[in-house]
This record gives structure tokens, C-alpha cells and sequence, in this order.
């Protein structure tokens, strides 16, 4: 009879075993930072300047919107805080005559701080309309395209730093009576069909109490350059 089928990367895979014999489970690359940018305003695209695939560097634009009603506005708010500090400069020298009250004189004043606040308001709304690559890596997924009008919180680009890989798996939490940071593994990935050494670089802060296992992250010696996010292979762990 054949054996039962068991879920990849489940520590329920491996048998009991003792002092010294190796392991084996599945585990699966993944970029240590990625993200996804959305949109912070209505807008319509108005360039995508890196492609789906494509590299970037850190702070390169990947996003620019058409603006255009956004920057009336600004101007606009610019043309009433001429206005208003034109006014609070004639109040204070009617005050200075005693030709105005203390009170109007105050309320020109805050018009101006009110103005202001507009502008500033303005500008804040303009940064939005540029993205900037908040670290190096490559394009994903590219979810818009140019001249779509995408509205606030819409995904526009999946984006992953692939530079450096990590290794993700699920290990028995009986492994934590010998696992410590630094201690080598080697990882054999299915798409290259090639080994690889590696180093256990994080442990989980929880056990799961119904699968008794815990989170653990390893990454590769070296920076291959065949490797791609998504791929995987069997991580071979022997107890100290």
C-alpha cells in the first residue's frame, strides 16, 4: 500500500529520529524585503518607467500620476496666502494707528497660518505624485499600466529585493533542544538541481501548539546568482 501523501514543509513528514541522524523538509526562497506599493491618491498614471522584470535601484521613480488638477490647486492656495499676508500686513499698520481693534488684527494673523496650512496641505498631496523605490531589487508584478486611473489604496506594483534570499520552513519544535543561529545546513533546490550550503539565520518567537512546530529562516552562503524567488528544495539539517 502506498503512503500516505503529506503536505510539503509539514514537520509531521519526518519520522521519530535519534541523536545524530539527519532531516530533511521542504523549504521555499524567499526575498527577505518586499513589498507592495499601492496609490495614495486618484490619479491617472502617467508614467511606469521600470517593466515588469525589470531592476531597479534604490529611490529610482517607479511611479509617476498626472497631477495637473493638484497643482492648480496648490496655485491657487498660493495666490490666498499672497492675498491674506497682504491683508495681515495692512492690519498691522492700522493697528498701528489705532484705525483696527486687537481682535481684527489677530483674525488677519490667523488667516495667514489658515493659508498657509493650505499650501502645505497641497504639497504633501504633490509628493504623492511620484513613487520612489524604497530599496533596490526588481519588478514582480506590474498590476496597472500607463494612463489607467487607479483610485487611493489600489495595488500598482508587487516589488521584492532578490539580492538576498532567505530560506523559509517549518521545523519540529523538539528541534530547539539543539537549533541555534549560525549553525549549517545544506539545501538542495529542485529547479537547479544543485546543492547548496547554507546557515540557519532566524528562529521563530512561537510554537505552534497543534502542529508542535516553529518558523525558521536560513540563508544561502554566497550570493548565487541562479537562484530566483519561489524556488525550492529540501533543507538537510544534521543534530550537533
Amino acid at each position: 500500500m502506498a503512503a500516505p501523501a503529506v503536505a510539503a514543509g509539514s514537520p509531521a513528514a519526518l519520522p521519530a529520529t535519534s541523536r545524530g541522524e539527519r532531516f530533511e523538509i521542504r523549504a521555499q526562497l524567499i526575498p527577505r524585503r518586499y513589498t507592495l506599493i499601492s496609490a495614495e491618491l486618484a490619479a491617472r498614471i502617467k508614467k511606469l518607467p521600470v517593466a515588469e522584470a525589470e531592476a531597479f535601484a534604490a529611490g529610482s521613480l517607479l511611479v509617476e500620476f498626472d497631477c495637473s488638477v493638484q497643482q492648480a490647486q496648490r496655485r491657487k492656495a498660493l495666490a490666498e496666502l499672497e492675498a491674506s499676508q497682504a491683508t495681515h500686513r495692512a492690519n498691522e499698520q492700522m493697528l498701528k494707528l489705532n484705525s483696527i481693534g486687537p481682535l481684527e488684527f489677530e483674525l488677519s494673523r490667523a488667516g495667514v497660518a489658515r493659508s498657509q496650512a493650505e499650501v502645505g496641505m497641497h504639497d504633501a498631496v504633490l509628493e504623492k505624485c511620484r513613487i520612489a523605490a524604497p530599496f533596490a531589487g526588481r519588478v514582480a508584478e506590474q498590476k496597472v499600466r500607463e494612463q489607467q486611473v487607479v483610485q487611493p489604496g489600489q495595488a500598482l506594483l508587487d516589488i521584492l529585493d532578490d539580492s538576498s534570499l532567505e530560506l523559509e520552513f517549518l521545523v519540529p519544535s523538539a528541534w530547539l533542544r539543539w537549533l541555534k543561529v549560525g549553525l549549517p545546513l545544506r539545501v538542495a533546490i529542485d529547479e537547479t538541481r544543485k546543492t547548496y550550503p547554507a546557515r540557519f539565520t532566524r528562529i521563530g518567537a512561537r510554537v505552534d501548539p497543534v502542529s508542535q512546530s516553529i518558523k525558521v529562516a536560513a540563508t544561502i552562503d554566497g550570493s548565487p546568482q541562479e537562484l530566483v524567488a519561489g524556488m525550492s528544495g529540501r533543507v538537510m539539517a544534521t543534530p550537533p
